[in-house]
């Protein structure tokens, strides 16, 4: 390759010659293909019956066609295609749960009533412990190392990459897991998320269909209770953002003090979804305005975004060496999800519409992560109509109790099984 053809190159990315040669492309590039993955996802879904039946959201959608395009050029030898995407994934997640905390308000804890968060509570940490028990059992039974096993168990599915990212040094370092620890949790991670945004819309259809449930159309978002069409405002808009980084940036004072509890390991983004259900809380009590439509907004635009980077960034190929034995327990945990949403979350939830939006949401973060909960009930709701507490309360509450709860327990349960 010639200089001049590498220099300008340069303004696009990083090329690394070698016998698969690279190229990673900057992050204003890598935000061009999200850009793309959202339109393509959009388009596809709008032109699937299927996909919007079963409420699958549309990013994971094109976002799987792309990483399997770009994993496809990588193993046939052409070129390994990567993106500078880490920053900007990081602040979409952190800023989109910080939105999800801002409508975490205790006039909607009224609402719900406490018995519904009990029942989410006690769902969120029954669900943790029998993925646990059954990952590490089905280990046994293929000849999985058991901490091994505990990585694609709740570590990967309750917890998501993050979670399973940071105990996997833990399970080496303190408890002899196998030095592939974080791999297979990272691995196992990420087909979780596959797993819960594919699970979810389906499961949700199926006990609407089942149950002849319906929506009920007085149950509109805040912003559309009026009756008026919501109608942005850019000084608003410019407003509402600004304060959705300045709490972002308070929120990193109570993730270091949640980040520094002992064995416990918290994600950055508690921090943020804290930090909104504070300042909404606060800035209610104190009559300081503030604009719902705006959050709204930016919630749903860094939701979109965050989860068109993640998929469309998932290396297949990096799957291949820890694809056996995990897939195995994996295949366990998916029945697993499906099967619990079903006959105990939607139940306990009250077996009404509202339920099997919370089930879908179930299904996303027990197989994933928080974004693919909230995901999963958008796709749901745009698709069968609104629930308010479904949206605003279940997402955030179930994340919160999850890692509380989660990183305890897979920090006492892995000693035990070392």
């Amino acid at each position: 390759m010639s200089e001049t053809t590498v220099k300008l190159l340069s303004y696009f990315g990083t090329y690394t010659p070698g016998g698969v040669s690279s190229f990673k492309f900057e992050y204003l590039t890598t935000l061009g293909f999200a850009a793309i993955v959202i339109f393509l996802g959009r388009a596809i879904v709008s032109h699937s019956a299927p996909l919007r039946k079963f409420a699958i959201p549309a990013p994971v959608v094109s976002g799987l066609i792309f990483s399997i395009a770009v994993s496809l050029l990588k193993g046939s030898g052409i070129i390994a295609l990567s993106f500078d995407s880490a920053v900007v994934k990081d602040l979409c997640q952190n800023l989109f749960f910080l939105c999800v905390g801002f409508g975490f308000s205790t006039r909607m804890l009224k609402r719900a009533g406490g018995s519904l968060c009990v029942k989410i509570a006690v769902a969120a940490c029954l669900l943790i412990t029998l993925q646990d028990v059954v990952g590490v059992l089905v280990g046994k039974v293929i000849g999985l190392h058991p901490l091994l096993a505990l990585q694609c168990s709740s570590a990967a599915m309750s917890g998501g990459v993050g979670t399973a990212s940071a105990f996997g040094p833990i399970f080496t370092e303190r408890m002899g897991a196998p030095e592939s620890a974080t791999t297979v949790g990272v691995a196992a991670g990420t087909l979780g998320n596959i797993m819960g945004s594919l699970i979810g819309g389906p499961v949700a259809a199926f006990l609407i269909s089942r149950h002849h449930l319906k929506s009920d159309p007085n149950d509109k978002p805040d912003t559309a209770v009026s009756g008026a069409a919501s109608e942005l405002n850019n000084s608003r808009m410019i407003s509402m953002f600004a304060m959705c980084l300045l709490l972002a940036a308070l929120g990193m004072p109570i993730y270091c003090l949640l980040d520094n509890i002992p064995m416990i390991e918290m994600p950055k983004f508690i921090g943020c979804l804290f930090a909104g259900a504070i300042g909404r809380n606060v800035m209610e009590a104190a009559n300081i305005p503030f604009y719902t439509p705006e959050v709204d907004a930016i919630e749903h635009m860094f939701l979109e975004l965050y989860l068109a980077l993640v998929l469309m960034t998932i290396d297949i190929t990096a799957l291949a060496p820890v694809a056996g034995q995990m897939g195995v327990v994996l295949a366990a945990q998916a029945v697993l999800m499906a099967l619990f949403g079903i006959f105990i979350s939607f139940n306990l939830f009250g077996r009404d519409y509202g339920a099997a939006v919370m089930t879908a949401g179930n299904c996303g973060w027990g197989c994933g992560s928080g974004p693919n909960a909230v995901a999963n009930e958008k796709a749901v709701m745009d698709q069968y109509g609104w629930h308010n507490i479904a949206w605003v309360l279940y997402p955030s509450f179930a994340v919160i109790i999850d890692d509380i709860y989660n990183p305890i327990f897979l920090s006492l349960f892995g000693g035990l099984i070392a």
